[in-house]
């Protein structure tokens, strides 16, 4: 999956990057390798299932789709 950030230099160093496809989801790093290795986890926590997520109600179906 490819997904687009936005990096930003910091006023006073590092950088913050942020997800615009995943409201939320933010990090940030003194360097710019050290905030996208940081996006990358933050992403990976951002998509994680959820158990509370699968508590499904006796009609739901669940479904599997490509995007």
């Amino acid at each position: 999956m490819n997904l687009c950030v936005i990096l930003e230099p910091g006023d006073e160093g590092g950088y913050t990057v942020y997800v615009p496809s995943l409201p939320g989801c933010i990090s940030e790093g003194d360097t710019r390798e050290e905030a996208l290795k940081n996006i990358r986890e933050a992403i990976a926590l951002y998509l994680e299932p959820v158990p509370d997520d699968m508590l499904l109600n006796d009609n739901a179906e669940q479904v599997e789709i490509a995007v």
